[in-house]
């Protein structure tokens, strides 16, 4: 929500920046037009509308009709936010339905979002130096939320994703390590190795290397 406060500051004080604000959410900003809501919500077989209906629920504390609706498109038309959304909008519209995905415990949902949003900044720039919330919240979701709560396997699968994502050096170095431990604990001591070697490739002072590398150690012995 920081990075959020900070551009909707950052657009209001910029004549230019709230010009093109207005003319791109002008229906949002006048609600004597009509009521823009019931219109969007009318409009069910617009995809477009619906999306736009998703994000202006979000962005005025309708939260949960947003993440019904959400959730209700994907299961029944395979719906991909995405495709009916421009660029900039899609990725704030994302960043808060994983906020939400994330505080109703769903993480998988969340993460994938992230995950988009990753892909598209990595196209092209838009989050910059706020970008560093979106990486802070993946590792948490991935490295500590998600371990507790789903099997070792699906945790694996998604680390392998972040790590594929390239982030810097010490991330996935981070990322390298978490993946290590979770090979050991399934008794794959290869993997496990391989994992951490990778990690300390990338960053030779990785916290906790030392403890794990005995760890590991110590299992291949057993073998």
């Amino acid at each position: 929500m920081t990075r959020l406060l900070i551009q909707a500051y950052r657009t209001l004080s910029d004549p230019i920046l709230r010009e093109d604000y207005d003319r791109r959410h002008a229906l949002f900003a006048d609600p004597h037009r009509f009521d823009y809501r019931e219109f969007l919500r009318a409009r069910t077989s617009d995809l477009n509308s619906q999306a736009k209906l998703i994000f202006y629920d979000l962005l005025h504390n309708n939260a949960d009709a947003a993440v019904e609706l959400y959730r209700e498109l994907v299961r029944s038309a395979g719906f991909n936010l995405r495709l009916h959304m421009d660029r900039e909008d899609f990725m704030d519209c994302a960043f808060l339905l994983a906020e939400e995905y994330d505080k109703r415990g769903d993480l998988e949902g969340a993460f994938d979002l992230l995950v988009w949003i990753v892909e598209y900044e990595r196209e092209r720039p838009y989050f910059r130096h706020f970008f560093d919330e979106v990486t802070a919240r993946l590792r948490a979701i991935v490295c500590f939320r998600m371990p507790p709560e789903l099997d070792r396997e699906t945790v694996l699968e998604r680390l392998e994703t972040v790590i594929r994502l390239d982030f810097s050096r010490k991330e996935t170095a981070f990322f390298l390590k978490k993946a290590a431990e979770l090979h050991l604990e399934n008794g794959d001591v290869d993997a496990a190795e391989r994992c951490l070697v990778r990690g300390l490739e990338l960053d030779e002072k990785l916290s906790g290397y030392k403890k794990l590398q005995d760890k590991i150690a110590r299992y291949a012995c057993v073998q």
